[in-house]
């Protein structure tokens, strides 16, 4: 009994020592792993930056220097690293653009957080500095901010080439720039001015050609040939099309048997009502005078048969097969029509209208076209060609990049200059102010000020300049009072980089530095790792 009393802790008024040393270690693992992640991106940020070649598991090879497709393609099991996945996703999410920015800015912000944990700092007075000085840092870049209207189309074009200009199709941002302003203007709703939707925006891959052939197209684009059993048509044009979710054969039980048929005159009847019953619905179709179908990929049993072929070419009808079912929305959005699910319902008021639909022959392949369209939805398609596969998936995600630069200015209508301005600007005001907060607060203000440089360090490093030389002769302009002054990676130097055309919407900026900001918090906050089995 007096063993047992004798283990219980002493109760004294005063707190007894507690060791911590476990709480740092774990902080600072956490800290480290991050920032490897961090390292793992750096070398791709800015148009100089490297390239990254991925090799799944299963043997698929990517090349790539979006820093959201790096990141989530990497198998990273530390809990404190998948949060800088986690966190380049929601950038991706958020604005699109600047997935790799937010990721280095994370993983300088941690570097300083080491620094004044060292020095005795608590984690909540630092975190609590770095949500102020991330605050600050929003209102001093909204102040740089030039606003933009729609109607301005080259600044909307510049914006996007910036974007285009660190990928690998850098050589085409002439091209792909004016097609993702065009693409994505044309898609805008005059309702919901500010509001658009990329997935009214179809991206469709066909290898072949090279970059320079990609086109846009006011209609719709099938990555299929029409079916030519039967000799049915290729090229219809006044098409009055129907897409149909129902199957064009013959019907099948519900449950599975099978029916034994003894003698040849009860098979010729099965045979002759399957006849009939195809040529029943065909009748309803031509009856309505649809000349187009679009059939839908069915799971349970063949969604056309050779013999419905047949009678469908017979009746002069155009069919195109295995849609995709994901697709049926964006179809009929396009089309203006309604798809049809049963053959009861098949009426002409739910076909779409379009003036031609034409089997076209890109090199060894083939791909239907859709145009002319009446009334058409507030959709577009994008044809994106590329020699080999590689470049055509390289081609899509630097396209889907440039769409999301300018869906932000079209919710956001400002624009921002790049090439590390705007960072350098905002570690010289926060440096300022931080003079003037007291306490440990203007001490953490400092290191955030200090981390922001990351990001033109980083851009004149991959440039191959000198950093350091740069960086400094970067400060002196924007401290002489050139807010604009950025690193122009061409010419290797220092110059206004507005007039260079390198600008990026403000959502893209402001959107890295709170999303950065948060990470960091909460990473700061954890100070233990608990397993549970």
């Amino acid at each position: 009994m007096a063993a047992v009393t004798a283990s219980q802790p002493r109760s004294s008024k005063t707190e007894s020592y507690v060791d911590n040393k476990r709480k740092e270690d774990i902080r600072q693992a956490n800290i480290k792993a991050a920032r490897s992640v961090a390292d793992a991106v750096r070398t791709s940020l800015g148009p100089k930056g490297m390239d990254k070649m991925i090799s799944t598991a299963n043997g698929e090879v990517i090349i790539t220097n979006d820093g959201a497709t790096i990141l989530n393609k990497m198998e990273v099991l530390q809990p404190a690293a998948k949060m800088l996945v986690e966190l380049s996703k929601s950038q991706d999410a958020a604005a699109g653009d600047g997935t790799t920015t937010v990721v280095v800015i994370a993983g300088a912000l941690l570097k300083q957080c080491l620094t004044l944990l060292s020095h005795g700092i608590h984690p909540t007075v630092i975190s609590d500095s770095l949500h102020k000085a991330s605050s600050k840092a929003v209102d001093v870049l909204t102040a740089m901010a030039v606003p933009l209207e729609l109607s301005d189309r080259e600044s909307l074009i510049k914006s996007a080439s910036t974007s285009l200009n660190s990928k690998v199709v850098s050589q085409y941002s002439t091209l792909l720039a004016p097609l993702a302003v065009d693409s994505v203007l044309s898609v805008v709703d005059p309702a919901k001015p500010d509001m658009v939707d990329l997935r009214d925006i179809k991206i469709v891959k066909k290898h072949g050609g090279t970059v320079d052939d990609t086109q846009l197209v006011k209609g719709l684009v099938f990555d299929k040939k029409a079916s030519h059993a039967a000799g049915g048509p290729t090229r219809m044009e006044n098409a009055k099309i129907a897409v149909i979710q129902f199957q064009i054969s013959p019907p099948k039980t519900d449950i599975e048997q099978s029916i034994v048929v003894s003698d040849y005159t009860q098979m010729d009847r099965i045979l002759k009502e399957e006849r009939n019953y195809i040529l029943g619905m065909i009748k309803k179709i031509k009856a309505t005078g649809c000349n187009v179908l679009l059939i839908q990929k069915s799971i349970l049993r063949d969604a056309v048969t050779d013999l419905s072929l047949h009678y469908l070419a017979k009746a002069k009808i155009m069919v195109i097969k295995d849609v995709e079912r994901d697709d049926i929305e964006f179809i009929t959005k396009t089309l203006n029509c309604l798809p049809i699910a049963n053959i009861e319902h098949f009426r002409a008021e739910k076909l779409g209208h379009a003036e031609l639909v034409e089997e076209v022959s890109l090199g060894d392949a083939k791909i239907v076209k859709v145009t002319g369209i009446k009334d058409m939805g507030r959709t577009t398609t994008v044809l994106v060609r590329g020699s080999n596969q590689l470049v055509l998936d390289e081609a899509e995600r630097s396209l889907h990049d440039a769409l999301c630069v300018v869906r932000c200015l079209v919710s956001k209508r400002f624009l921002i200059a790049g090439g590390g301005a705007p960072e350098i600007e905002l570690s010289r005001q926060l440096g300022a102010w931080s003079k003037v907060l007291h306490g440990m607060e203007g001490y953490c203000v400092r290191s955030f000020a200090e981390a922001l440089e990351v990001i033109p360090y980083t851009l004149a490093e991959n440039a191959g300049l000198n950093p350091i030389a740069i960086v400094t002769e970067l400060r002196n302009r924007h401290a002489q009072g050139e807010i604009n002054a950025g690193i122009n990676v061409r010419k290797g130097q220092i110059t206004n980089i507005l007039e260079e055309n390198v600008v990026q919407p403000l959502l893209v900026s402001t959107s890295a530095i709170t999303l950065a900001t948060e990470c960091v918090r909460m990473i700061l906050k954890i100070d233990d790792i608990v397993n549970v089995r």
